[in-house]
């Protein structure tokens, strides 16, 4: 690459056209609308995970009352395509000309923050050539994950094996799965997604599994959202309600997975049992150690998954891989599994910020030695803020939240005549304990715990920490006190002959 000249300075520069920065810059157009902004996004497109994901029945795994954003109205069924998002997006973008503010196919090479001038400078790579953008205050949007690569575990004999291995976030483009034996590892809701979608497709698939899952099977439709539409109601109010309703019921099941936990087990097995058969082995294949949404509570829409198992399209096997052998893989129990094609959705490789290098003042960031405001800023880090969302609650629930948030932050900073904010632990946490980024007894997905050292840490004060409470965040956010001992803003330095 070759360096240029700086190519634009911004106000805010924006990291990703995902459903994270989509969102972001909508709350920053419209609640700030004198700061001039730019995204920078390393696809040829938008969308993220929506567009670089393409496997067999790609699908939300939220509802998109609450993963669709509160500014624009969602008129489908609750579980979307990703084809629908999409196009949801795409109209979000046109609908406030934000396609004008997005650069394309550039991807973000070096971040560096200089204390003195104030300014971000970010490095980015587009057709070969180095791009230098510079702006004040540097919002992170590009999600969490390896967009390149997902996670494979090292298997014995996986060379051997002589079918084809894939993985669902590099799904090969016409894969032809006629006739072929199919076996996806994994129980998440990757898995939960594509044994349906081909089941009818392919001769046969399994799904192997190591341990069960919770699935919540359940209608892809809302009847609240149905009746107010039948009834006259806008599609904005109904939007309106419908998200108010969903909150609603998420936040009562996650509270009775916490206090009433074995009758929340009792009554998703039973929905279980309605599409399997009392002979099937529920405690076998659907029944986890852990607590209901100690992981993931995975929404099946209509019980497909359940469905493709009890027509005998698919199959469940909860075992574990001793090895895989030219023409399958070889069970720890002695069975073999016969396949021509084998689906690692085993998950994928997180990243933090986007692995992205940050310097401040010339010294590299290492994020696993921060302490996270939040969730969404860390010490030692100024005028930055990363976008990470919910795992029991829709993800873009908190990109709503967190862009009131920071353009609030943007207009405090501008009313005070800051030009630097940055995040400090206060006298009273001299002594707090600083813990791994999230509570394993919390929420324990095998790829938080894999990369668990890679992460900021977290206080035992609650604003040392990302909640994952979007129900509480919901109330306190807004009253955050911005002249609170923990932020700490400064102005540049004033040259004596201007001062003069």
């Amino acid at each position: 690459m070759t360096a240029n000249k700086i190519d634009g300075h911004f106000d805010v520069l924006i990291a990703g056209a995902g459903i994270s920065g989509i969102g972001s810059a909508y709350h920053l157009q419209t609640q700030c609308p004198g700061k001039s902004y730019l995204i920078l996004e390393a696809l040829e497109t938008f969308g993220g995970t929506w567009h670089t994901h393409t496997y067999p029945g790609i699908r939300s795994d939220s509802d998109l009352f609450t993963f669709g954003y509160r500014f624009k109205p969602w008129v489908g069924p609750p579980i979307a395509t990703a084809e629908e998002i999409l196009s949801y997006m795409e109209e979000v973008i046109e609908e406030n000309a934000i396609d004008e503010h997005i650069r394309y196919g550039h991807k973000i090479v070096r971040a560096r923050y200089s204390s003195e001038d104030k300014i971000w400078t970010v490095h980015a790579e587009h057709d070969g050539e180095e791009k230098l953008y510079t702006c004040t205050f540097l919002w992170m949007c590009q999600g969490y994950y390896n967009h390149a690569k997902g996670y494979t575990p090292g298997w014995d004999g996986m060379s051997d094996f002589q079918g084809e291995i894939i993985h669902p976030q590099t799904w090969p483009e016409n894969t032809e799965l006629k006739g072929k034996r199919v076996v996806c590892i994994g129980s998440g809701a990757t898995a939960a997604t594509l044994v349906p979608a081909i089941a009818g497709e392919c001769e046969h698939v399994t799904l192997l599994q190591r341990s069960p899952t919770y699935f919540f099977p359940a209608e892809n439709r809302s009847e609240f959202a149905d009746e107010l539409r039948r009834i006259g109601v806008s599609d904005e109010l109904v939007h309106e309600l419908a998200r108010k309703k969903a909150l609603f019921d998420q936040d009562e099941t996650c509270q009775r997975c916490l206090t009433e936990p074995e009758v929340v087990k009792a009554e998703l097995l039973d929905a279980a049992r309605q599409y399997l058969g009392e002979d099937f082995d529920i405690d076998k294949h659907f029944t986890p150690k852990y607590r209901p949404w100690q992981q993931r509570l995975a929404f099946i829409p209509d019980g497909d998954l359940f469905r493709g198992i009890a027509s005998g399209a698919a199959s469940v096997v909860t075992d574990e891989i001793e090895r895989f052998t030219k023409t399958g893989i070889q069970l720890k129990s002695g069975q073999h599994l016969d396949a021509d094609i084998i689906v690692t959705a085993t998950g994928f490789d997180l990243s933090v910020l986007g692995g992205i290098p940050f310097e401040v003042d010339g010294t590299p960031v290492d994020f696993s030695q921060t302490v996270t405001y939040r969730g969404m800023m860390f010490t030692g880090v100024p005028n930055m803020a990363w976008v990470f969302g919910y795992f029991r609650a829709s993800w873009t629930l908190r990109v709503d939240l967190m862009g009131d948030f920071i353009c609030r932050l943007l207009h405090h900073m501008d009313e005070t005549n800051m030009d630097e904010v940055r995040v400090e632990l206060r006298a009273q946490d001299k002594d707090m304990d600083v813990l791994p980024w999230m509570d394993a007894d919390n929420f324990n997905p095998g790829y938080l715990m894999r990369s668990m050292h890679l992460m900021p840490k977290r206080g035992s004060d609650p604003i040392w920490e990302h909640t994952q409470d979007y129900w509480k965040e919901r109330d306190e956010l807004p009253l955050v006190e911005l002249t609170a001992e923990e932020f700490v803003y400064s102005r540049k330095k004033v040259p004596a002959s201007s001062a003069a």
